[in-house]
């Protein structure tokens, strides 16, 4: 008579396991992003930051006026930090498997282990610009509090999860189609002309701000804005429609890559 002993693994140790994974996974992306160092990963918070206060300088040095409310550093924030947000977590998301692509040799990495990383990172990242620019924004003298704060922070977390969301289908199609990552880059300047950073989006007649309404961004800025702005009117904000396009992009992405994982791990 043979006996067979099966080697069962508790889900303490399943979960010890996924998160020693988790954790040489965000340090490899860590320390290849820039410089072969984990200090490389500041330039992800710093990069966006840089954009957006050069944009600002611009804008205060042209002598441009706030299309709203009493501050122009404030109005173009507002804009900026949900669509740079966007942006940057998305268009670094997108690459995130076809640059970690030789860490799916070893078995006990999986896609879904590098796309978690990468959006943990990039996550971390925003909240880090985010809150220099509050920080920047208050020590030049203007107020960087929303009047609504609950509002904010849900304009905000929605923004992330439509990042997320694209980033991962968008990662998906890149490890099949390479070529997709710079047409997804162009896209990029589209979304940002179109989202309502540097104009009240509402305030264009209907005939254009109609078409505009479907970049989810729009909704993200128009949100953030009546976030800050008690007085602030909108006609197209619509919070389902953001939150659903980010749901609806994560779970595309999840099934895209659940469906053709085979053909991921032959490269």
């Amino acid at each position: 008579m043979v006996s067979t002993t099966r080697t069962r693994i508790s889900f303490p140790e399943a979960l010890r396991s996924k998160r020693n994974v988790m954790t040489a996974v965000i340090l490899r992306d860590m320390r290849t992003r820039f410089f072969n160092h984990g200090l490389g990963f500041l330039i992800v918070s710093l990069w966006p930051l840089a954009h957006m206060l050069i944009l600002l300088m611009i804008y205060s040095l042209t002598g441009r006026r706030t299309p709203f409310g009493d501050s122009l550093y404030v109005f173009f924030a507002t804009g900026l930090i949900p669509t740079l947000a966007f942006m940057y977590i998305s268009r670094f998301m997108s690459l995130s498997l076809i640059l970690n692509r030789p860490m799916l040799a070893f078995p006990a990495v999986t896609v879904v282990d590098i796309m978690t990383a990468r959006a943990f990172l990039e996550v971390v990242a925003a909240f880090i610009t985010l809150i220099l620019v509050v920080a920047i924004i208050y020590a030049i003298g203007d107020n960087p509090f929303p009047w609504d704060l609950s509002e904010a922070v849900e304009a905000y977390f929605a923004t992330l999860l439509l990042a997320v969301g694209v980033g991962v289908l968008a990662g998906v199609i890149v490890m099949f189609s390479p070529f997709f990552a710079t047409i997804y880059a162009l896209m990029m300047i589209l979304v940002y002309i179109g989202s309502g950073t540097l104009f009240v989006i509402s305030s264009l007649p209907d005939v254009l701000s109609t078409p505009l309404s479907y970049n989810p961004v729009v909704h993200a800025v128009e949100w953030m804005r009546v976030a800050y702005y008690p007085t602030y009117s909108t006609k197209i904000l619509d919070k389902e429609y953001l939150i659903g396009f980010g749901m609806t992009s994560l779970f595309l992405g999840l099934l895209l890559e659940r469906v053709l994982r085979g053909k991921m791990l032959e490269g």
